[in-house]
């Protein structure tokens, strides 16, 4: 099979990584289910099999397309030849979300998912390991940032466990690790999403700075003077951050 790099790819070969991310899928039932990239069909194979459920893939390489129909003959009404980040919506209702994201636009992938968080059940997804961390980072570690906020303010975040090189062929450079979404049960107070990724993504846009400097254009200068402004944007809860959008200009 020819790899590209340019997609960032590196084909999953354990069967034991697949059979756990399959187990964690159906720790949460569904009905509909995407997988993101499907490649070599590792983890393919496994979902295929699963009763009951209506599957598809989204794969951009058409090299690929051409060896999943070749290898999994039942998947060819199943396949959307396309990039994840330009497709619509794939099912009407809510549908689970499963992969082992391409690196190069994991967090792309990421923000594609909170647009979609109206419709997204459930993710699994397996990231660069750094990424998978920052996801997951509470506030006040030196990963924790916007991709952590933005999905946190709207999912439940879960670090389920670390894949070593060795899963894939060709093995990448770095570890990996599989992280579950589910979404909150009961989301923070916001004035908007719209508001909460301007503030978070300015906020840290110069994390070094307290907030009052690193925001100040978004909010009237009485507000500013208020002790939380004192703190950098990474010292700031994810509900703190949602709080502020009310105050906001």
């Amino acid at each position: 099979m020819i790899l590209r790099k340019s997609l960032g790819q590196h084909f999953l070969k354990d069967e034991r990584v697949c059979k756990r991310i399959v187990a964690a899928l159906q720790e949460h039932p569904f009905t509909q289910l995407l997988e993101v990239g499907p490649g070599g069909g590792a983890l393919t194979r496994f979902l295929l099999k699963l009763p009951n459920v209506h599957f598809k893939a989204v794969e951009l390489d058409p090299e690929k397309v051409d060896y999943l129909i070749s290898t999994f003959p039942l998947i060819r009404d199943h396949l959307i030849q396309a990039s994840f980040l330009e497709i619509e919506r794939p099912f009407p209702g809510n549908f689970t979300v499963v992969g082992n994201f391409p690196y190069n636009i994991s967090s792309q992938i990421l923000f594609r998912i909170i647009d979609w968080k109206d419709s997204v059940e459930c993710m699994v997804g397996m990231f660069q390991k750094e990424m998978a961390q920052r996801v997951a980072a509470p506030e006040g570690s030196k990963v924790y940032g916007v991709t952590s906020v933005l999905t946190q303010a709207f999912f439940t975040v879960e670090y389920l466990f670390e894949v070593p090189e060795s899963a894939f062929q060709p093995p990448p450079k770095v570890r990996s690790a599989v992280i579950r979404l589910l979404p909150r049960r009961q989301l923070v107070p916001m004035r908007s999403g719209k508001d909460l990724f301007l503030l978070v993504k300015t906020a840290f846009n110069q994390r070094r700075k307290t907030l009052r400097n690193a925001v100040k254009g978004l909010f009237a200068p009485a507000v500013l003077q208020e002790q939380q402004f004192d703190k950098r944007a990474e010292q700031l809860a994810v509900s703190e951050f949602a709080e502020l959008t009310f105050r906001m200009k």
